[in-house]
């Protein structure tokens, strides 16, 4: 059941807004709406993600963790299906919303809940988790190709419809999951109930602790905030770049494809490497490194090797199912996790609505790649270098004062 439940949730969390990519111009027209609404779209999930980040914890802390991805998922249910019947822009925003909204309460909780849930397989579904979250993104706009945008859109409110019915069983056992210090899989608010007087003050500290206070949660949070910002300038530009060098769109289009392809992989191996490596320090380093190489081969001769670059970025990429990993890996208790996943994240989505963007003004102004190039290989530098830190052998938990954790999975 939690294999199902975290392959089903994860299935669901990208290609709702990647379907709306490929099909965004037929939709506009359709509806009548400027192009002035394709920006507002295309932000929304960035501006979302970050809102539900700081909203998300808050609620499953008043009404449990599954509930409340639950109720994310009846929202990107409803969206999905009602969109594409929709004949004006004024009620396609709203809806969009919804189905916005809900993945990105998924996205905070989902390692929480694998946390408290997941006992000794924890490791298993957050590679189900990261592996399954790629394929969702480099799912959701071949729905374009085989239908109008209408269909393209509906076809993926049937496995959001599967979601939910396993989520409807999920709520049977997991019952009022309210994360707190010293629960485990189960019952987690009864197990915080029967807590010694030590781990009940450890939870208190837990709670208050601000997360700014803990530097191994700051340098994740600007970890996450760079990988985000490199991940999605290269969905929204890379193809730019390469077909402005002279590459064929068809050799750009693969070459996108590759660097997703890359980031499945990325999510079946990092979560294993992460549980099993006596230090991480080697492997945002690396994948840094990787990520500039691959840029300067776009800056110096990108028609010579496009697919070559491409799989460079692809493995550079892997910084994402790390810094994903990192969330439980780097916390012991739920609470933390789930604390942690909604500090991490809203950030990250912001810096990655926000990094395409001007990434994009810049190309407006300047009309060549040389000058961003320059700054994305930067950022790559300072990728690898805050990753660094970030994954030092600590735990936030420690940190921030709290009593060792003996829930399950530990």
């Amino acid at each position: 059941m939690a294999f199902l439940a975290v392959f089903t949730a994860a299935l669901n969390l990208r290609a709702g807004i990647a379907s709306l990519g490929p099909v965004l111009a037929d939709m506009l027209g359709a509806l009548g709406a400027s192009g002035t609404w394709a920006g507002v779209l295309t932000a929304m999930p960035g501006m979302f993600f970050a809102i539900m980040g700081v909203l998300a914890v808050p609620i499953a802390m008043r009404v449990g963790v599954s509930r409340t991805l639950t109720a994310g998922m009846v929202l990107t249910l409803a969206g999905l299906a009602l969109r594409p019947f929709v004949g004006s822009i004024a009620l396609f925003l709203p809806l969009t919303a919804l189905v916005v909204s809900g993945i990105a309460l998924s996205n905070v909780l989902l390692p929480a809940w694998i946390k408290a849930h997941g006992g000794r397989h924890v490791v298993i579904l957050m590679t189900i988790y990261g592996a399954v979250l790629g394929l969702s993104g480099a799912l959701g706009p071949l729905s374009a190709l085989v239908a109008q945008w209408q269909g393209a859109l509906l076809v993926w409110a049937l496995p959001a419809v599967v979601q939910l019915l396993v989520w409807i069983v999920v709520l049977r056992h997991a019952g009022v999951d309210i994360p707190d210090h010293g629960a485990g899989s189960g019952d987690v608010q009864s197990a915080a109930d029967s807590a010694s007087g030590s781990a009940a003050a450890g939870a208190s500290s837990n709670a208050k602790a601000s997360l700014w206070s803990s530097p191994t949660a700051v340098f994740l949070m600007i970890f996450f905030g760079l990988q985000s910002m490199t991940a999605y300038t290269q969905m929204g530009w890379m193809p730019q770049m390469l077909t402005d060098a002279g590459v064929s769109s068809h050799t750009a289009s693969i070459a996108i494809a590759l660097v997703g392809a890359m980031n499945v992989i990325g999510g079946l191996v990092m979560p294993t490497i992460i549980d099993r490596a006596r230090s991480l320090a080697p492997f945002p380093v690396a994948f840094g490194v990787l990520t500039v190489l691959g840029y300067l081969g776009i800056l110096l001769g990108a028609s010579a090797a496009p697919l070559l670059w491409a799989f460079l970025l692809g493995i550079g990429g892997f910084c994402f199912p790390t810094a994903l990993a990192l969330i439980p890996a780097r916390s012991r208790s739920p609470l933390v996790t789930a604390r942690l996943s909604g500090f991490v994240q809203p950030v990250g989505y912001v810096i990655a609505a926000v990094g395409p963007f001007l990434v994009g003004v810049a190309y407006q102004y300047a009309g060549e790649w040389t000058g961003i190039l320059w700054a994305l290989i930067v950022c790559a530098v300072l990728m690898g270098l805050v990753g660094l830190r970030a994954s030092r052998s600590v735990f936030i938990d420690d940190e921030l004062g709290a009593v060792p954790y003996a829930g399950s999975g530990d």
